[in-house]
């Protein structure tokens, strides 16, 4: 998907040319770059994404747009859930972990409520759609 990865292409050079900070249809919302290792490919990967602060975590949702199929990071964390992410200016090391049952739903609508789009993602697909804490090392 050319489009998408052009999308990611100029978040990720005005994410790190604005200490963090974007337009569009990030403007104004937490955003982070989240650094995998492709599951198969074992080839580096970055994604922006929005996240939702937690006492020292940064929660993640693998929404997808409301797709009916987890995106390839999640998937990448999966496999290797040590990770790496960028906010702001700071780099920081961290480990994925997937919530599950009420905590999941309670911060998954935590998330919606903030931000009405991820509501919307939940109603467009019958899978489920996985949160998950990065938590870097104390």
């Amino acid at each position: 998907m050319p489009d998408a990865h052009d999308f990611n292409a100029r978040t990720i050079a005005e994410f790190r040319a604005n200490l963090g900070r974007v337009g569009g249809s990030f403007e104004g919302a937490p955003l982070l770059l989240l650094h995998t290792v492709g599951a198969r490919s074992g080839a580096a990967r970055i994604s922006p994404m929005m996240y939702l602060p937690d006492s020292g975590r940064y929660l993640v949702f693998a929404s997808k747009a409301g797709s009916d199929r987890n995106p390839d990071w999640y998937h990448n964390l999966l496999a290797r859930p040590d990770a790496r992410i960028e906010v702001g200016d700071e780099t920081l090391d961290v480990r994925a972990a997937e919530l599950h049952g009420p905590q999941r739903d309670a911060y998954y609508a935590q998330q919606a409520a903030l931000y009405p789009g991820f509501a919307a993602y939940q109603r467009k697909t019958s899978r489920i759609i996985p949160v998950i804490a990065l938590t870097p090392p104390h």
